[in-house]
């Protein structure tokens, strides 16, 4: 498992793991059932606090991406495709969200922002 945590992302660290560990789940790097490092092993690797691991991993329990067992460690859960499906839905809107209101500040028409995910989606 591979995460990378800047100092300057202006983002909580807890969250950057969060992001990065729901994004290898989402993306099937960590399959059903791949085993998590613990959370002291890494706190260690990342240079940061326990309590950071923690919180991380408690979020990422509570959102349904994973399941600690006392003794043994933490496990990527199951996923079911509805429920991948509707998360990758609402990380989109969000996306989306953020574009239009740049766009909106920026004076950019929704028309042209179609025009850019067309040519995205046809590679150019």
């Amino acid at each position: 498992m591979n995460i990378v945590i800047s100092n300057s992302s202006g983002q909580a660290i807890y969250e950057q793991i969060v992001t990065q560990i729901k994004n290898q789940i989402l993306t099937k790097e960590l399959a059903a059932g791949d085993a998590l490092p613990s959370m002291r092993l890494l706190a260690k690797e990342l240079k940061i606090s326990v309590i950071t691991t923690k919180r991380a991993y408690e979020e990422l329990e509570k959102e349904g991406l994973i399941e600690s067992y006392t003794g043994k460690g933490s496990f990527v859960k199951a996923q079911n495709e509805q429920q991948l499906k509707e998360q990758h839905l609402h990380e989109i809107k969000i996306k989306l969200q953020e574009i239009l209101d740049l766009a909106y500040v920026s004076g950019i028409q929704l028309s042209d922002i179609i025009t850019m995910l067309e040519s995205l989606q046809k590679g150019e």
